[in-house]
């Protein structure tokens, strides 16, 4: 094989990073080092309603959040930690909870050690956790209630809340450069100053560098990709990537996409979270959905069985390959916390829907198991082919639902306990 094409086929290489442990009971969550890179994802509920943020979370984590932050910005919202942690615990959900701190972390972690102790993990801004004197007393007070608990922290700055103290002193340092740089690579050495500078104060009041994760977000691709290649090439700590205030729908989608996707094939990036606007009545898990699929593309992990279908042309006039493909989709997805457990591997699984003789028949043998509908004018009748072999041909009204059963049982038998060959 040519040398240069190798390459390209290669699994990206990991930025070798230390290892944190995010624990709640008997789950461990590993970020960093040699563990793959994680899901996270974060409740838009007001946590003062410890039901509802519960049945976020629960909801959350079904879709394949590993872990869930949850916002602690009031006393009523510390004081309802533990009962969030109690109604998740009650529904056999484990999924270790990150709180989200302001402004006031160090006085809720402080008054209230029951929150303290119910949350795996604390998220501290050093961009608001303080001015002047206070800023260092008041971070002191958060590190130290992590380091008396034994909780990794997540010291994330933003640059919609940098230290403005911290800039300023950069700019002016800028100043004085014989060539002086541009406002935004200022900017940049801000953020990454903030997060390493702050982790660097932690480990002086005790924290165990392998238990801080930094990030730093940025809202725009460019800026998200240039912060960090140079935030990895600095530090060893664990890295959370995402792209804050991403918006809504394609444009979000899209933005995560790209700028997570180019970190992630760097081999930077530990743990990531999609921060996507929900559109009105949409689940909050979409974000989940989207991280996940970023990861997959990748090739970095598998989630959910992989749908491979064509877009469609004039020889697709039907829509019967669309629906087939969304009901499948669905299908896969809505199954997946039943079959991660009884069905181990099974996120591995590879299926085509194909709406042509042009392409179906070739992708159909490329998959586990796929299937080529007709296409306008062609006879009506669908192949279905299994491990690269043709095995039957499905007709009539109830092409859908025989597809899906023979998809279903195709996963019982391969990856079932005690799981033998297929026999049709």
């Amino acid at each position: 094989m040519d040398s240069n094409l190798a390459i390209a086929l290669s699994t990206p290489v990991r930025r070798k990073s230390l290892q944190a442990r995010v624990v709640w009971g008997g789950r461990v969550v590993t970020v960093g080092g040699d563990a793959p890179v994680r899901l996270q994802s974060m409740t838009n509920t007001d946590t003062a309603d410890a039901i509802g943020t519960a049945i976020q979370v629960k909801e959350l984590a079904l879709a394949g959040s590993e872990i869930v932050r949850i916002t602690v910005n009031t006393p009523e919202a510390a004081q309802a930690v533990p009962y969030v942690r109690e109604q998740l615990d009650r529904m056999g959900v484990d999924v270790p909870l990150c709180g989200d701190f302001h402004f006031n972390g160090h006085r809720l972690l402080t008054d209230y050690p029951e929150c303290a102790k119910a949350l795996s993990k604390y998220r501290i801004n050093p961009g608001n956790v303080g001015k002047g004197d206070k800023r260092d007393k008041q971070f002191s007070q958060m590190i130290e209630a992590a380091v008396r608990w034994d909780k990794p922290v997540r010291i994330g700055v933003n640059w919609g809340s940098l230290d403005q103290e911290l800039l300023a002193s950069l700019m002016d340092d800028n100043s004085r450069r014989t060539v002086p740089w541009d406002a935004r690579p200022v900017m940049y050495e801000a953020l990454i100053t903030s997060a390493i500078e702050s982790a660097q104060r932690a480990e002086a009041i005790g924290m165990d560098p392998s238990q801080i994760i930094l990030s730093c977000k940025v809202s725009g691709v460019q800026d998200l990709v240039a912060v960090y290649r140079e935030l990895a090439r600095r530090c060893s700590y664990a890295l959370h990537l995402g792209l804050t205030e991403a918006g809504m729908g394609t444009k979000g989608t899209v933005a995560s996409a790209v700028a997570l996707g180019v970190l992630l094939q760097e081999g930077i990036g530990d743990t990531i979270r999609v921060s996507l606007t929900p559109a009105p009545g949409e689940s909050r898990s979409q974000e989940v959905v989207v991280a996940s699929e970023i990861i997959q593309a990748l090739g970095l992990r598998h989630f959910v069985p992989s749908v491979t279908a064509c877009p469609g042309c004039g020889r697709t006039t039907s829509t019967t390959f669309q629906e087939l493909t969304q009901q499948i989709d669905d299908f896969l997805r809505a199954k997946m916390p039943e079959w991660r457990e009884s069905f181990p591997g099974v996120e591995n699984l590879k299926v085509a829907v194909m709406g042509c003789i042009v392409n179906g028949p070739g992708e159909s043998k490329h998959a586990d198991i796929g299937i080529s509908l007709p296409g306008t004018g062609e006879v009506p009748a669908a192949p279905v082919f299994i491990d690269g072999e043709k095995r039957m041909t499905l007709r009539g009204d109830t092409i859908a639902a025989d597809f899906q059963a023979v998809v279903e049982g195709y996963i019982q038998r391969r990856f079932g306990a005690g799981a033998t060959p297929l026999q049709l």
